[in-house]
């Protein structure tokens, strides 16, 4: 799961300041308990005592058993005391561990990573930000989500001699609510959304980027014309920083669960435009990573205008679902 730079940049930082946050609540608190109870800041200097007699007569010339009773004195001293603390906190309202400062998350101890992997608790961030910048992108309201789409606005009428759209979209939308709620283990793993302006396809493509970013898989969202300007600048850039921020947005399109494209065909048809189409689209079926394609253009519109490396994939490895019917937003 590869979730892009600035997304987990802003879940790392999220993360550190709730442990900041923790720390200070922890601070102020010890702070407060000590004006109250003396004796606590007393119990607390004498606990660390114990500790630092441990480390004494760990570093000391002679060897010192395990079970000997120089330790067996100190441990029985250090319980005491524990014993005595836990008393005054009890007392005073609050538990015994109330000043220990436990992360939040006992899996990770609030780093974010546990075993070598990301731990749920910077996932669930991650997935928080991601939506977060694919709102702002798709511009996703609460009605984009599967329980909320409306097959009345589509006409129960023939059109131009095929199915009903209502009935075409019932198709369509049981296979994107499959994709969705199933990824990434729907035998579908890339679609083609083709079609005219105003039929969903838009819609649809934020009702499956919430669905799969809530269930925790990196998604990036883009149109056809940001993508290749991408790849553009990384390839002709003579600016530093320009060119290091082109690569990590071509290595966000390469990497991430899932890849929406939308409004392919709506680019200046240019050889690197083919070039860039082809590295995404190969690229991403070798690794095993799943796209949609949303376009204005027929499949044989596509032939027309792309290599024929690039229409073989599309064609033959994406499943097309072809959205026709009134403009409803004319409608």
């Amino acid at each position: 799961m590869s979730y892009e730079p600035n997304v987990m940049r802003t879940a790392l930082a999220r993360l550190d300041r709730r442990k900041e946050a923790r720390e200070r609540r922890r601070y102020d608190l010890e702070r407060a308990l000590y004006a109250q109870a003396p004796r606590l800041r007393e119990l607390d200097a004498a606990l660390r005592g114990t500790m630092a007699d441990l480390a004494l007569l760990a570093a000391g010339q002679r060897p010192v058993a395990a079970d000997g009773p120089e330790i067996a004195a100190i441990r029985t001293r250090n319980e005491a005391l524990q014993a005595e603390r836990a008393a005054l906190l009890a007392g005073l309202g609050y538990a015994y561990d109330a000043l220990d400062g436990a992360p939040a998350c006992p899996r990770c101890g609030d780093t974010g990573w546990a075993d070598g992997r990301m731990c749920a608790c910077l996932k669930e961030l991650c997935a928080q930000e991601q939506l977060r910048s694919l709102t702002a992108l798709l511009n996703l309201t609460d009605e984009q989500d599967f329980e909320k789409l409306r097959l009345d606005v589509y006409s129960d009428a023939p059109w131009q001699g095929q199915r009903p759209p209502r009935d075409n979209m019932k198709r369509i939308i049981q296979v994107c609510q499959g994709y969705a709620q199933r990824f990434p283990d729907y035998p579908l793993k890339n679609l083609l959304f083709s079609g005219g302006t105003g039929l969903g396809k838009t819609f649809l493509s934020g009702c499956i980027a919430r669905e799969v970013s809530h269930r925790g898989y990196s998604v990036v969202y883009d149109t056809a014309i940001s993508l290749f300007a991408s790849f553009e600048t990384r390839r002709f850039s003579r600016d530093a920083g320009e060119g290091r921020q082109a690569r990590d947005e071509t290595r966000r399109y390469l990497g991430c669960d899932l890849l929406i494209l939308d409004d392919l065909g709506s680019e200046l048809t240019s050889p690197l435009a083919q070039t860039s189409l082809y590295e995404v689209v190969n690229s991403r079926l070798q690794s095993g990573r799943h796209t949609i394609i949303s376009t204005n253009l027929s499949m044989e519109h596509i032939a027309q205008r792309y290599s024929p490396q690039i229409t073989s994939r599309i064609g033959g490895l994406y499943r097309e679902l072809t959205f026709y019917g009134e403009d409803l937003r004319l409608r």
